[in-house]
């Protein structure tokens, strides 16, 4: 098959990933192309869209047959941006994975498959991407082995919407305590959107590590 991953930001914690899963696919014989504009995605079988902040227009999705979002949540419920972020912020540390069709709207497509991610609620961001990226890795390859037999299933039921996550989602309350905030601590961007807080008139940035026993 010809096979295209778009991931449309090349800064993105997904690239590494993204490379591995090209390379997993070309060693099932595949033909793979990792590009990250939409403009170059090749006229093929497969396109898997990942780790994409942007809309892909129908004029880019009528280059394959199958265009392939994996989103972080039980859709329809938690369509939209940083859905990880935004239900570990809730409480959650079971993630549902969907593996879905795209469409012109956003992640309305019907599904083929869904999965779990089990956090034990200590992981920080970078620990809780490893766990989603190789599931993700799973998922696609699973769909590239199965895509004959895999019948997509229309979305039922009430759908919510997670907005783009902004600087201020990011700031913290400095009269919490570390337990009040861990969640908000757990899913930090130390380098690209590290937490902040304001006191005494001035602004500091909070990063947050972890040490394994």
């Amino acid at each position: 098959m010809v096979i295209t991953i778009l991931t449309d930001d090349i800064q993105s914690w997904f690239v590494p990933y993204g490379m591995r899963l090209k390379s997993e696919l070309e060693l099932l014989g595949h033909n793979v192309y990792y590009v990250f504009n939409k403009n170059e995605i090749q006229e093929g079988d497969v396109c898997f869209l990942l780790s994409c902040s942007r809309i892909v227009e129908n004029q880019f999705l009528r280059k394959n047959k199958n265009n392939i979002v994996v989103h972080a949540s039980d859709l329809p419920k938690g369509r939209g941006f940083s859905p990880l972020q935004w239900q570990i912020l809730e409480g959650k540390n079971e993630i549902v994975l969907t593996v879905i069709e795209a469409v012109d709207e956003v992640d309305a497509g019907p599904y083929y498959l869904k999965e779990k991610v089990t956090y034990d609620g200590s992981e920080l961001l970078v620990e809780m991407r490893e766990r989603l990226g190789n599931k993700i890795i799973g998922l696609c390859k699973y769909f590239i082995n199965n895509k004959d037999t895999l019948k997509p299933i229309e979305q039922v039921g009430e759908s919510t919407f997670f907005r783009r996550r902004t600087r201020k989602d990011d700031e913290i309350d400095p009269n919490k305590t570390i337990v009040e905030l861990f969640n908000q601590l757990r899913i930090a961007d130390n380098e690209k959107y590290p937490l902040w807080f304001t006191l005494k008139d001035n602004i500091y940035y909070l990063k947050i590590y972890k040490k394994k026993k």
